[in-house]
């Protein structure tokens, strides 16, 4: 039995080389968080992680850190847990009012994934003979969870399903909101600063997070209460973000050009910024 279990993840990681994905907080901004994250690893973390991904992977994390939403498809189970809805305008968050899913299951949000999934790779410690969980997926689960949690709005309105339902215009091009956060964002910001290459993107941002932003890096870093994970402050974080720039000024049908791209592409850069440092940071104090 765990030799087909075996073979039918690995049979799922190879899909995600056979057939296209979306760009945007789909792969480029998932392949940035991740990305970001291992080059930050200590050594016996950046150990633990090239023994529990796949052979596929070649020991890069950011190759598969898409891999949970592809999997959505065959883990149904796992949709709800890649985002939070939060009551309509109150812009803010309360894990024990919003981590549940559609049902009013409780702990089925991207908040409780994440320490859910963090726990599970507690026991790597222990050993694969005695751990009870399949941590190859806890690992890959928890590194996209990472990604998910910093986009704004997936930390969104209930009603609007984190921007979802609301239609508008990227430039000259039909979208929805929180397609916009996932995707059109990161494409135009790399279009226009990084010759369409995503290393370059990541480069930028590891500039950044060893200069303009030196100074926050050990708040982002750090978790309070002793907790190996803190996904209640980057939720907080998240809404708290959505309200004041990804649903500030739009509206049902509004078309958002330079004046929302300028102002709003460093947010989106520094939330990918924060998602890999804390990822690593959490794999560090899980893997020490």
């Amino acid at each position: 039995m765990e030799f087909y279990k075996l073979h039918v993840f690995l049979a799922m990681v190879a899909v995600l080389f056979l057939f296209p994905v979306v760009h945007g907080w789909g792969l480029d901004g998932h392949y940035t968080v991740c990305k970001i994250a291992q080059s930050r690893l200590s050594q016996a973390a950046a150990d633990a992680v090239e023994k529990l991904l796949p052979a596929s992977a070649n020991g890069d994390l950011a190759s598969v850190c898409i891999w949970a939403d592809h999997v959505k498809f065959h883990y149904h189970w796992s949709s709800a847990l890649h985002y939070i809805d939060t009551p309509d305008n109150l812009c803010n968050y309360q894990y024990n009012r919003d981590c549940k899913d559609e049902n009013g299951v409780a702990d089925r949000c991207v908040a409780g994934a994440i320490n859910n999934y963090t726990s599970q790779l507690l026991s790597y410690s222990k050993g694969s003979d005695v751990s009870t969980y399949n941590l190859t997926e806890a690992l890959l689960f928890l590194s996209h969870f990472f990604g998910d949690i910093h986009q704004p709005l997936h930390v969104g309105f209930t009603s609007d399903r984190g921007g979802n339902t609301i239609d508008v215009h990227w430039y000259t091009r039909k979208a929805v909101l929180h397609h916009v956060w996932d995707s059109n964002i990161i494409e135009t910001t790399e279009e226009r600063y990084d010759d369409s290459n995503i290393d370059e993107l990541v480069d930028a941002l590891q500039k950044n997070i060893s200069t303009g932003w030196a100074d926050q890096v050990s708040t982002w870093e750090s978790c309070s209460g002793n907790k190996t994970a803190c996904p209640d402050i980057y939720a907080t974080e998240g809404i708290k973000a959505a309200c004041a720039w990804a649903y500030k000024g739009v509206s049902e049908g509004s078309t958002l050009e330079d004046d929302y791209f300028l102002t709003r592409y460093p947010i989106v850069q520094w939330r990918l910024a924060q998602g890999g440092v804390r990822l690593a940071a959490t794999l560090n104090r899980i893997f020490k």
